[in-house]
């Protein structure tokens, strides 16, 4: 309490403390300025003021600004004045509520706008940002206990604060008159023994169906992580939600966290009896929505009509274990939820007077109002569009690994990496007739081994089989046994291994060499999908025909569905391509990558029937592998045409609403044709290129971290790790801001570093000197035993790059599997790495392979049975 009389003692003498020594002298200087505030503003003039000799505060307010509309957001930024760690310890709200509806502050390192304030919906932060702070109208201020803060500055801190204030009725703004509406923070640069954090559980999958009564949405995770102290918490979901409560589940036991309504004032609410987690306790959310009033089924999503489910946990744990931010997205204990207290299922009633405005959702409001031009509506709080940020992992070898064309990638029931890869094999324009019999059958199957199991941190071969039973893999899947579903266009078959066993498949599907149309055959399947709890077996069939079969687990054809497209504008069940298969199982839909019409189509499981498509501009002319995890569908699409722009790249969607949240490349190397996907749950992501014989991991900073949407007024954020700082714009120079954007744009494209350039050359130069001694030496044999050995000289020096590409893994235990490579003297055979029938058409380098065109398939021949 002394200290706090102190602040306020010295926030009103500040002026006339000449002789005071400023904290902030200890601190990396940040040039300071001063703010001119109208005369009817109530504050100071100079955002930091000192305190004593560790303390200072920062008085974060609106530089005199005048709403025009209602349901007005507006965002300003305050830079933190050292780049120093320090600890937020206390929030004073300065804001009236005749004005102010609500106010959001958030940390992150790069501001969205250099102006002294702007409209949220240009944004609020070019990077992550942390919710640290919120304030509404009729509802408690936070209070931070006694030792804890939020950590902010330093090497992990954030370094600027961004204030959000939601101004709802401006019928108090009909003067004209000036807002400076913010709140004032106390920090010391005193270590705090007590770190603050926050831990976000949400639904990323709940549908609410149109009509119904009553509809839950649960959450659970297992805690796994050192102690934590609950001191407040935050619900929110959109119009539909009725009443949220968070748990502890302990031994079985229920010990309420916080219940509110998500229709009050959605602030930070203190907990009323102190609330510890240890490891092993289940976290546990629910939502209780209703569907009435609804004419069509509600998702998860940021639009108007969409709906979310987040519980906002603000804890605090001992500093040298604190963890400052963890998210719970499943539902791991679905069956604990039949003895949730039956208070969470009880609404809370709410006075109309206090209700929460919700911004944009006010789907009928004003229809009978004057039309004005309008700002763009937007919810005054987070939605739900989770972010990896992904970015490819740098110090994962694996991208050196150079195995052959690799087709398919999967992960093992231990999250290793599965690698499905051709080898010395290829798929040229001289791989098929006219009628899809595989033309190359003389050059026997694939004599290494085809599946490689790799360890996902440090790329070394854990396992490998599958010699000697392949042509031309393309699709792989693991199955919840652990069993490996390939296939093979050559063999036009489908095969199920162990891969813990040397006997050979265990099922077999398909006529080898026999392309055909009917139950008994394919025509270069693609993928394989198999169901978790019946087994039901799914396969796209393929390059030739355009459907999808499904199988009993014991291999007896069951159904079809599907034809092929005609025209620019398919129709649903139309395909050219199916090409990836994506089993969204609690949801009961299977999801197709229509290749070549550029779309993802996802069908009911039980009746087959069409549920909805995924479609971008984006996306360009092909998509060519998708992958599911809980709430989050990721793709990647092919090269573009000539003279199209869309560039090869990976999509991360919000699989409820089916829009793009991510995208992502790669930084060393580059997609060529990237032809497969897989995503593990907790945001690693693994794509393999057909052209480039290449895969890459990626990762995120921040595991499923929460982002908001534009509508929301909190453009593409993320709630952080780390207590984050703002800035206000104008105490920035622009050049500083310049050159931090310049910055990060030079680490999101390497092609601007002249170290990528520089490095590339280096590794160049030897292998285009190898290849040069190479072409000498088969040119000085040509000479001497004549014209007869010319024809080798493509294959020869395909041998050797074999060879070399096999031991450049830099020591990954990957040269006893490609540094020793069989070559093949055959005529006419090229060894590109291009996979010619995959239709990817490439204007640059038309003579690659004489299949890559985009002209219709022909029909194929009769089956013979």
């Amino acid at each position: 309490m002394a200290r706090r009389a102190l602040s306020l003692f010295l926030l009103v003498l500040q002026s006339s403390c000449l002789g005071y020594r400023s904290p902030l002298s200890v601190f990396k200087r940040v040039k300071e300025t001063t703010r001119s505030f109208p005369n009817e503003c109530l504050g100071t003039s100079r955002p930091v003021i000192p305190i004593d000799s560790s303390d200072f505060a920062l008085d974060i307010r609106m530089p005199g600004v005048t709403p025009k509309q209602s349901d007005t957001y507006i965002c300003m930024s305050l830079r933190l004045p050292t780049d120093e760690e320090a600890f937020v310890i206390d929030f004073k709200p300065r804001a009236s509520m005749d004005t102010v509806h609500h106010m959001l502050l958030f940390g992150c390192n790069m501001p969205a706008s250099t102006g002294s304030y702007w409209f949220c919906d240009e944004g609020t932060c070019t990077d992550k940002a942390n919710i640290l702070y919120a304030w509404a109208r009729n509802a408690p201020p936070t209070r931070l206990p006694k030792g804890v803060g939020f950590r902010v500055g330093g090497d992990t801190g954030s370094k600027y604060f961004v204030l959000q204030v939601h101004y709802g009725d401006i019928s108090a703004f009909r003067d004209n008159h000036k807002d400076c509406s913010g709140v004032s923070l106390h920090l010391t640069r005193l270590p705090q023994p007590l770190i603050a954090g926050m831990y976000l559980l949400m639904s990323v999958d709940t549908v609410i169906p149109a009509g119904e009564k009553v509809v839950n949405s649960d959450i659970s995770c297992h805690y796994k992580n050192y102690p934590t102290h609950v001191f407040a918490y935050r619900v929110h979901t959109h119009h539909l939600g009725k009443v949220v409560s968070g748990y502890r589940v302990r031994n079985g036991q229920w010990t309420l966290i916080g219940r509110q309504s998500p229709q009050l004032p959605q602030a930070f609410y203190p907990v009323e009896h102190p609330v510890d987690v240890s490891f092993g306790d289940i976290l546990a959310a629910r939502c209780v929505f209703t569907g009435e009033g609804r004419s069509e089924a509600t998702h998860i999503g940021g639009t108007s009509t969409d709906e979310m489910c987040n519980l906002y946990i603000m804890y605090y744990m001992e500093a040298k274990h604190a963890i400052s931010f963890m998210t719970c997205t499943q539902n791991v204990a679905p069956d604990m939820f039949r003895t949730i207290p039956r208070e969470a299922n009880i609404p809370i009633p709410v006075k109309s007077d206090v209700i929460m405005t919700h911004g944009h959702h006010k789907e009928t409001e004003n229809k009978d109002k004057p039309s004005l031009p309008q700002q763009p509506k937007r919810e005054e709080e987070e939605v739900l569009d989770q972010d990896f940020h992904v970015e490819e992992a740098l110090d994962w070898p694996g991208v050196y690994l150079l195995p052959g064309q690799v087709s398919g990638v999967a992960l093992d029931l231990k999250n290793n990496l599965v690698i499905f890869h051709r080898g010395d094999h290829v798929w040229d324009g001289n791989s098929f007739d006219s009628k899809f019999v595989y033309q190359q059958r003389g050059l026997g199957p694939i004599e290494e081994d085809t599946i490689l199991v790799i360890d996902p941190n440090n790329a070394a071969v854990l396992h490998s089989s599958g010699k000697n039973l392949f042509y031309l893999p393309h699709g792989l899947s693991v199955d919840k046994d652990g069993n490996y579903w390939v296939t093979d266009v050559a063999l036009h078959q489908v095969f199920k291994l162990d891969p813990n066993s040397k006997e050979g498949p265990l099922l077999i599907l398909g006529r080898s060499m026999q392309p055909g149309s009917d139950q008994n055959h394919f025509c270069q399947p693609t993928d394989v999908a198999v169901d978790p709890e019946t087994g039901i077996i799914y396969v796209s069939d393929g390059y030739c025909n355009s459907r999808i079969m499904q199988f009993s687990p014991t291999g007896k054809f069951i159904t079809q569905w599907g034809e092929a497209s005609s025209g620019s504008n398919p129709n649903p069940g139309q395909f050219s391509v199916p090409h990836s298969l994506a089993l969204v199982h609690h949801l009961g839909q299977l999801c197709v990558a229509d290749r070549e019409n550029g779309r993802i189509q996802c069908f009911r499981t039980d009746t087959k029937e069409f549920v909805r498509e995924i479609k971008h501009a984006s996306f360009g002319r092909s998509v060519f592998a998708i992958s599911y995890i809980p709430g989050l569908l990721f793709a990647v699409n092919g090269k573009p045409y000539f003279g199209e722009r869309e560039p090869v790249q990976g999509f991360v969607m919000n699989f409820s609403s089916g829009e793009i949240i991510g995208i992502f490349k790669p930084v060393r190397k580059h997609f060529d044709m990237p032809h497969d996907i897989v995503a593990s749950e907790d945001g690693t992501v693994y794509i393999g290129d057909a052209h480039t014989n290449t895969v890459w991991k990626f990762t995120s900073a921040e595991k499923m971290e929460h982002r908001s949407v534009k509508k929301a007024g909190i453009d593409d954020q993320e709630i952080k790790a780390e207590a984050v700082v703002e800035t206000k714009m104008e105490n920035i120079p622009t050049s500083e801001l310049q050159k931090m954007q310049e910055k990060q744009k030079l680490i999101k494209d390497p092609g601007l570093g002249v170290s990528v350039v520089l490095i590339t050359t280096l590794l160049v130069i030897p292998v285009v000197v190898l290849l040069a001694i190479a072409i000498f030496i088969r040119w000085k044999k040509s000479r001497a035993f004549g014209a007869d050995s010319e024809h080798k000289l493509e294959t020869g020096s395909g041998r050797v790059l074999g060879r070399l590409r096999g031991k450049g893994t830099g020591g990954l235990n990957l040269g006893n599997f490609f540094a020793s490579r069989k070559g093949y003297s055959r005529k006419g055979f090229d060894r590109l790495s291009t996979e010619g029938s995959d239709q990817e058409k490439d204007e640059d380098d038309a003579s690659e392979s004489e299949e890559e065109y985009s002209a219709p398939l022909p029909t194929p021949a009769p089956s013979s049975s």
